[in-house]
């Protein structure tokens, strides 16, 4: 049980951190994240989407979860990051993912059916454009080639624009 929880959670902070797509979450290797035993704080992958490479931060809590996870689960490099349970050698797949986030979504009180692992990519990226406003850093850490992507993405509106030029004096 153990193992289960401490996955869950170097799953759930390494999501939310990574803005990867859950088809790139699940795939994640050991050494994508932790090549020498240790977590890194940088990594880089290429998502499946593009095939374009996307870096992203670890954050310190996301580190310590991973490594907690490593050494209760016994991971090597060469191996994906979060197996399933069936396969040995097998990546938990995208439904299996799917499933554990509509867990996490109902055990904190929310309805699982507005929410889903898209909802884990879009987090962080909302944050820092809320924080900074800065759609060039947002379309740069979720790996979108066009702005327009990053707008939508967002669901930016004109008012929001607005608002974010009301607050600049020149």
């Amino acid at each position: 049980m153990v193992e289960g929880r401490a996955r869950d959670l170097a799953m759930f902070n390494l999501a939310i951190d990574s803005k990867l797509r859950g088809c790139d979450v699940v795939a994640l290797k050991v050494e994508d994240v932790a090549p020498n035993g240790y977590t890194i704080e940088r990594a880089t992958v290429r998502q499946r989407k593009t095939r374009r490479p996307v870096k992203f931060e670890l954050t310190e809590q996301t580190r310590q979860a991973i490594e907690d996870y490593l050494r209760v689960s016994g991971k090597k490099p060469g191996e994906f990051l979060f197996s399933g349970r069936r396969h040995d050698g097998h990546c938990v797949t995208t439904r299996q993912y799917a499933r554990l986030v509509a867990e996490w979504i109902g055990s904190i009180g929310l309805d699982p059916r507005l929410f889903g692992t898209h909802s884990l990519r879009r987090t962080k990226a909302t944050l820092i454009y809320r924080r900074t406003g800065n759609l060039r850093a947002v379309q740069l850490l979720l790996g979108h080639t066009k702005i327009e992507s990053a707008v939508r993405y967002l669901g930016i509106e004109v008012d929001d624009a607005l608002a974010i030029a009301e607050q600049v004096d020149v």
